[in-house]
């Protein structure tokens, strides 16, 4: 007889246990239990329903219990709620929802994947109301794009600036509502860093949509939604999106053990403190490689590698499992953008001594049609250049890049191997010099010290300091838009007018991209300037950072009107 293998859970989790384990044995009773009407749907095409890009509903389903059953032998059954654990006599107990009954289900091996849920916050006033609405499954978003159909429903507010939060907005957006997305923090996209968030902010915004950070919400009465600060934003329905909590009121009644984050505790072949249960997805504390600590992440590709690593250990066959490093990829409107790794923020909380190169080259070559900037961020640690994470915002193929990137971090991987890669090259597809490449080039220079730079958070201070900026565009491009104070002396020019640059004082230099820039940088110091900054992220980058900040802080402009486009 094979083994009796009963999983808690469908989609990436659990229908990927199900699977591999039926590759093992093909003599295994596999039975899946899924509390909902749906065993396996597309998690993360939810909020593409809303505007249509996704048209029918049941193209979110991906498979049947008829197709697992015909095509796999394997046994699931919707409509059927695990409600207890009897560990002692490998049991569980399964309610019928439909007609109220429980029977008793014996196992050889039993796998947790419950998921997570969203978070209904008790501490904001009507937040169980009928019209607040939250995102977990094919039902949830069915029930949403049925609740705001009527052109009643004008204004809907999105609490919560995560990706679920976003692509609710934009899609909601694109189905013709009034957006308002509401964050608590002081920006949207956590795993992005606040200089490179701001572009995506003002994507938002660019696109009808309203985005209000650092202001949490305290009440939700029908109408409107009020904030912490007194502020009231109208809003006929209202969307959840603060986050979600791991499922894990099973394993908590069946005394299993809980990780110091709230996730089932699991060893590195996702078995849990009792041998005969393991536990997948985002119910689970995970490791993080970077920081050497654990953690919570919920995306799907990590739960397909942890199914398959807990199904072999089912039948001896040991993963190797060196953690997780959190590579994530989202589209905003006509913005593509990609993480992955470590950014500043968890990187200074982790306490690693880091640096970082941001780049914004052309994602292909300029003649080409659609060559557009892309905005790649590279984070190294230091002295040894190990990258510890990236991000990427443009038009392009960004995705690709960071990928790049996310290789090099599982290999322990330094910013001399990325500016060494060699990758592929085609006008269409990239430059010759890709931007990875471009931006482990900078971070090499900068990790031995050959010039130095100050990021485009510290300008508004350069600014008001009155420090000395050289602006190294050309007079046409100045004209069009530049920083308050700043001294235009195109590089075409520089060599015949290095007599107007001080040598007694700061000399900060900047140009769009951050290319002439350097190659100013590299000119003055050659020449016997000592305390010469590159302003990273240059024109292009202090434009974006500023103009978020300006428009939701009404704090006075250092930039003069400039044509993003």
């Amino acid at each position: 007889m094979g083994k009796r293998i009963l999983i808690v859970g469908g989609v990436a989790g659990g229908a990927s246990v199900a699977a591999r384990a039926r590759r093992i044995d093909a003599q295994a009773e596999i039975i899946m239990f899924e509390k909902g009407p749906h065993v396996s749907f597309s998690n993360c095409s939810l909020p593409y329903y809303l505007s249509g890009t996704v048209a029918d509903s049941d193209a979110l389903i991906m498979m049947s219990p008829e197709k697992f059953k015909k095509s796999y032998d394997i046994d699931a059954r919707v409509n059927q709620e695990v409600t207890a654990i009897h560990r002692e006599k490998k049991t569980i107990e399964v309610k019928d929802i439909s007609t109220g009954t429980i029977k008793e289900e014996p196992y050889d091996f039993l796998v947790l994947a419950p998921g997570a849920a969203p978070i209904r916050p008790k501490s904001i006033k009507g937040a169980d109301r009928p019209d607040v609405y939250t995102i977990r499954n094919v039902v949830d978003i069915i029930h949403l794009k049925d609740g705001v159909a009527s052109d009643e429903i004008r204004d809907v507010a999105v609490i919560g600036g995560g990706f679920i939060g976003i692509e609710t907005a934009e899609n909601l957006r694109k189905l013709g509502k009034q957006v308002t997305v509401i964050e608590a923090m002081d920006q949207i996209l956590a795993p992005l860093d606040y200089d490179m968030v701001q572009m995506v902010q003002k994507e938002m915004m660019d696109h009808g949509v309203q985005v209000i950070v650092g202001d949490g919400v305290k009440e939700i009465d029908g109408s409107q939604v009020l904030l912490a600060s007194g502020r009231m934003v109208p809003a006929q329905a209202v969307v959840l999106a603060i986050g979600v909590a791991p499922e894990t009121s099973l394993a908590r009644q069946a005394g299993l053990e809980i990780g110091e984050t709230g996730g089932i505790k699991v060893d590195h072949n996702y078995r849990t403190s009792d041998e005969n249960i393991y536990a997948v997805g985002d119910a689970i504390e995970v490791f993080d490689r970077l920081t050497q600590k654990p953690g919570r992440l919920a995306l799907a590709g990590p739960a397909l590698r942890q199914a398959r690593a807990a199904a072999d250990s089912m039948y001896g066959m040991p993963c190797a499992n060196r953690g997780v490093i959190g590579s994530c990829a989202i589209r905003v409107f006509d913005l593509n953008i990609a993480a992955t790794g470590l950014n500043e923020k968890t990187a200074r909380k982790a306490q690693i001594p880091y640096d970082f190169a941001y780049v914004i080259p052309s994602d292909k070559v300029g003649i080409m049609p659609q060559s557009a900037p892309m905005h790649f961020k590279l984070l190294f640690q230091v002295p040894t250049g190990k990258i510890l994470g990236a991000q990427a915002i443009g038009k392009g193929n960004v995705d690709k890049r960071v990928d790049v990137a996310a290789a090099l971090i599982a290999m322990n991987g330094t910013v001399e191997d990325l500016k060494e890669l060699e990758l592929c090259y085609s006008p269409v597809f990239a430059t010759a010099r890709d931007v990875v490449n471009q931006a482990g080039l900078v971070a090499s220079n900068l990790l031995n010290g050959y010039y130095r730079q100050v990021p485009v958070s510290k300008v508004r201070q350069l600014v008001e300091e009155k420090a000395f900026i050289v602006d190294v565009r050309e007079e046409n491009e100045y004209k069009a838009g530049h920083l308050i104070n700043a001294v235009n002396i195109p590089l075409s020019q520089l060599r015949e007018r290095i007599d107007e640059i001080p040598r007694d004082r700061p000399v900060y230099v900047h140009c769009r991209s951050g290319q002439r820039s350097y190659n100013a940088v590299m000119a003055l110091q050659g020449r016997g300037y000592r305390n010469v900054w590159n302003i990273s992220g240059s024109f292009l980058g202090i434009c974006l950072y500023e103009y978020y900040t300006d428009v939701t802080g009404n704090r006075e402009k250092i930039v003069t009107e400039y044509n993003f486009k």
